[in-house]
């Protein structure tokens, strides 16, 4: 049975209350003022308060404003009892958080009734809450299962380090490094235009069947990142998959011949630090899923021993600043030249970031890798 805390200086009223509430079958606390109410209200976290207006030291407004200020009361359905009846007092009480409002002293079947209703809005408030956490538990792990199936960095022949920070608890960034062989590596980066779980679910399909077609199949042997995309948006028509396309880098790196072939869609320039600079690696070509029979172009070029190479989503620099403007690609490129062949780039890429938007979580989906030769 619902529990009801009654919060009233008058002794009458708080056993008058208390009798009527009980003999209706409900669990009764009571208190003789504002803060013992308060106290009280902490500990049993009832289903609905009954308050009185005018009260000394506390009063029930503030009682209220304390009440809507916990997590944990957060549903409580919260009466104040009164004899005010103007305008002005009825728009106090509910800007301080009052759900209903009683004349003092209550007619029975008055009070009898609104709490009633007041207890059917707070069962209510409480399933949604139970129904939002069991979502928010479920997105959780749907969360935990996307960034299981991200690849672990590499040690050798190459070393990768790569970062995966959603700003939601599924977002739509992906990517993925892997040998396809002996003298060929895959590496890529896509974006899930918007979040949730559409977008995970896509960039985990492309993931999958990536996987899938070169690692499972070894007769499947493409290995130009052009024809790779082409396959991609025959495959993933944004008719068949919600309307959702997104923005990708590719790269094929041959150990043999140290070239590392490009192709992009839409998707921003990967940056490649070499020892006369940095480099940014992009061809043109419109997002995957958008339209069918896309032919994207390819380019190459070529890598030297202690080149790194970074791809990321453009949430790492599309990051608004206190300023108004956003950190831009050319701050992310001048972070990144800063560092020192032993500096941890991503590392220092987040620290500053951070320190400069002044933000502890980042808006949109922060993924970065990096690829050293």
């Amino acid at each position: 049975m619902p529990q009801i805390l009654i919060i009233d200086d008058d002794p009458t009223i708080r056993l008058t209350l208390s009798r009527l509430l009980k003999g209706q079958g409900y669990e009764v606390e009571s208190a003789k003022d504002g803060k013992e109410g308060l106290d009280k209200a902490l500990h049993l976290r009832p289903a609905l308060i009954i308050c009185d207006w005018m009260m000394p030291e506390m009063d029930g407004l503030r009682v209220c404003a304390s009440i809507r200020q916990s997590p944990v009361l957060a549903n409580t359905y919260f009466i104040l009892l009164t004899a005010r009846d103007q305008e002005g007092d009825i728009v106090q009480g509910l800007e301080a958080g009052a759900d209903d409002f009683l004349p003092k002293p209550p007619r029975s079947e008055e009070l009898k009734a609104r709490v009633r209703a007041g207890l059917r809005v707070y069962n209510a408030n409480s399933e949604l809450q139970r129904q939002k956490n069991l979502l928010e538990q479920e997105l959780a792990q749907a969360g935990q299962y996307v960034r299981s199936l991200l690849p672990a960095d590499l040690n050798s022949p190459v070393i990768t380090n790569s970062r995966f920070i959603p700003s939601a608890q599924l977002g739509g960034d992906c990517f993925d490094f892997f040998w396809v062989d002996p003298d060929h590596l895959f590496i890529y980066l896509l974006d899930v235009s918007g979040h949730g779980v559409g977008s995970a679910l896509l960039s985990v399909s492309v993931l999958n069947l990536l996987r899938t077609k070169y690692l499972i199949n070894p007769s499947a042997k493409c290995l130009s990142p052009k024809e790779i995309l082409q396959d991609l948006n025959h495959s993933f028509q944004m008719s068949g998959h919600g309307e959702m396309y997104f923005t990708i880098w590719f790269g094929v790196y041959t150990k043999s011949s140290g070239i590392l072939d490009f192709s992009s869609a839409g998707h921003p320039p990967a940056l490649l630090r070499q020892a006369d600079g940095i480099k940014k690696l992009k061809t043109r070509g419109i997002p995957v899923a958008m339209f069918p029979d896309v032919e994207y172009q390819q380019g190459s070029c070529q890598i030297q021993s202690g080149d790194r190479l970074y791809v990321f989503s453009d949430g790492v620099y599309e990051i608004d600043l206190p300023e108004g403007n956003i950190v831009g690609l050319i701050n992310l490129e001048q972070i990144i030249a800063r560092c020192g062949e032993e500096c941890t780039v991503i590392d220092r890429v987040i620290t500053e970031l951070s320190s400069r938007t002044q933000l502890d979580k980042f808006d949109d989906d922060f993924s970065i890798l990096e690829v050293r030769f």
